[in-house]
């Protein structure tokens, strides 16, 4: 029997809020932190899933055969890829894997797009088919908004594949084009959570989206990429829709300068996009939480941050905070405690670097 082993890692977003299905920029990047599987081929015909997230096995198996239906657990991210493969007539069969974790799950790092990846690497090897990066990334992203039901973009899985150390990730979305971008080695990146996971396939996601949409239609866009600010302050949109737009258009300047500034070694103010980031987030896409808020708050007056917003889909979860590197473990220990002390909540500071992108045993994906 050969057991191959795969990992994917998550990813943070540091700028570019819900532009990635818009068509927009994105500013990201791998970190070390993912999800492992280990995995073999079957004879029986039984896919077997088995996870080992929090130190409980949960296991799911179901037979190659069947049409497979949504349990609402995670092991709908994986068979999604699955279903997805079989739908495009990649010839593949049954298998056993056991995934592991030190991602956490709700925490807006893509737990879910790091479940997909691994998966879809994993049968890759398994079944001797070959794709280029882009195209699983878009595979895993097809098996989340046909299977799973989230709407999402190609972000969270072109983060994971595409990662490299040291390095931010600029995506154009539309293009689907990648460009690595170096990140100062005097800075680094807090995740702190807020003790409230977010979940995005209750509807809230989906409904953002069909409001972009909406507003892109009434601007006479094909997406709101496309839109500037001149064009928003002379359109008659509705209110909710001008505030979505303004997020949206606001993200993709924001992203592009955020790069600029990144090139130049400029982070003070690529760390004010951030907070202003995450102000629009606030009042235009109404995203965040009173918890987000908070901690976003708390961590821009604290010594060393430059810059703080929430990332990922937003409606809790966590944020990200940029912070010189001598002042990183002191600013996470200060920030917990203040808002343990405001909140009530407990909340865990991850310090992150920016790593590769996916594995398969020794090689990277390309």
């Amino acid at each position: 029997m050969d057991v191959l082993h795969c990992f994917a890692p998550g990813r943070v977003e540091l700028l570019g809020n819900h532009t990635d299905y818009n068509g927009g920029y994105v500013l990201s990047a791998a970190i070390q932190q993912g999800v492992r599987v280990s995995g073999f081929r079957r004879d029986d015909g039984v896919i077997r899933l088995s996870t080992l997230f929090g130190g409980e096995n949960h296991r799911r198996e179901v037979s190659f055969e069947e049409v497979f239906v949504k349990s609402g657990d995670w092991s709908d991210y994986p068979l999604g890829v699955l279903e997805v493969l079989r739908n495009n007539r990649h010839s593949l069969g049954a298998f056993d894997a056991v995934y592991d974790s030190d991602l956490p799950s709700g925490a807006g790092l893509s737990s879910s797009a790091a479940l997909e990846v691994s998966t879809i690497l994993l049968l890759s090897k398994l079944f001797g088919f070959s794709l280029s990066g882009m195209d699983l990334a878009k595979l895993c992203s097809y098996a989340e908004n046909q299977f799973v039901g989230v709407q999402c973009g190609i972000l969270d899985q072109v983060s994971s594949l595409f990662g490299k150390r040291d390095h931010a990730l600029f995506l154009d979305c539309l293009r689907e084009k990648v460009r690595l971008v170096s990140f100062p080695h005097d800075m680094s990146l807090l995740i702190v959570q807020c003790g409230v996971p977010h979940a995005l396939v209750d509807g809230v996601y989906n409904a953002r989206r069909l409001q972009c949409s909406e507003a892109a239609r009434q601007l006479g866009v094909d997406f709101l990429r496309d839109a500037d600010m001149t064009q928003l302050e002379k359109s008659r949109l509705p209110d909710l829709e001008r505030r979505r737009a303004a997020h949206i258009i606001g993200e993709n300047d924001r992203v592009l300068r955020g790069v600029e500034f990144l090139e130049s070694g400029n982070m003070a103010d690529f760390g004010r996009l951030m907070t202003t980031s995450h102000e629009s987030s606030r009042v235009n896409f109404e995203n965040s939480t009173p918890e987000l808020d908070l901690l976003v708050s708390i961590a821009t007056s604290t010594k060393g941050v430059l810059g703080a917003r929430l990332t990922g889909g937003g409606f809790g979860g966590a944020i990200v905070v940029l912070v010189s590197r001598e002042d990183r473990h002191q600013a996470g220990n200060l920030i917990a405690s203040e808002y343990e002390r405001r909140s009530g909540h407990q909340s865990h500071v991850m310090e992150c670097d920016l790593a590769d992108g996916a594995l398969i045993e020794n090689g990277f994906v390309s």
